[in-house]
């Protein structure tokens, strides 16, 4: 689990590191066990104000697409010196208006045991076309519990990070080493 502290160092890092003209802004810093995914805005591109959706649409798709290109090199260069720093894979995206998009991420493979009925579950899932394999049933049914439950793993997160504080605060191990082998048995 990442402490608000160790994410707040994160955002830092990168806030220091990137160079000034590659976002208009640090949109977020989020990190988990294998990897560190860096968000920042770019500008909409200028449209005449009678634009259409689909105009509007191709336009943003197109500046994203200009910005992954024209950039690589930089992003490249920064996530090279984050993963040694922070042994952690580097992605990266972009939010354009209101358009959020991840030019690379990890796919971290998860291995789990399920019982019939969660595994009925994924086959429904698979059967009625909302999902191509299990593995993809799977991430379908997690993107669905973050989205509905969102407030509740906010605060679960919060409560980890709370006993982890607490954790931090109890005896040392070397301390518990010392007591324990003074009182002279041997064990």
């Amino acid at each position: 689990m990442i402490t608000a502290e160790q994410r707040e160092k994160l955002r830092g890092w990168f806030a220091g590191r990137l160079p000034d003209d590659l976002f208009e802004e640090l949109v977020e810093v989020t990190p988990d066990r294998e990897e560190i995914t860096v968000i920042g805005r770019i500008p909409e591109p200028r449209l005449a104000g009678g634009a259409s959706d689909a105009e509007r649409e191709s336009a943003v798709r197109a500046r994203i697409q200009e910005f992954r290109e024209r950039t690589r090199e930089a992003r490249m260069e920064v996530a090279r010196e984050a993963e040694h720093h922070f042994r952690r894979k580097v992605s990266w995206g972009v939010v354009c208006g209101t358009e959020r998009a991840l030019f690379t991420h990890v796919a971290a493979p998860v291995m789990t045991r399920l019982r019939q009925p969660e595994r009925q579950v994924l086959d429904t899932l698979i059967a009625g076309g909302v999902a191509r394999s299990r593995s993809d049933a799977l991430a379908w049914c997690v993107r669905l519990v973050q989205r509905h439950t969102d407030d509740w793993l906010t605060e679960l997160r919060e409560s980890l990070e709370h006993v982890q504080r607490v954790r931090a605060q109890g005896p040392d191990s070397e301390e518990v080493g010392e007591s324990s082998s003074d009182d002279g048995e041997d064990g």
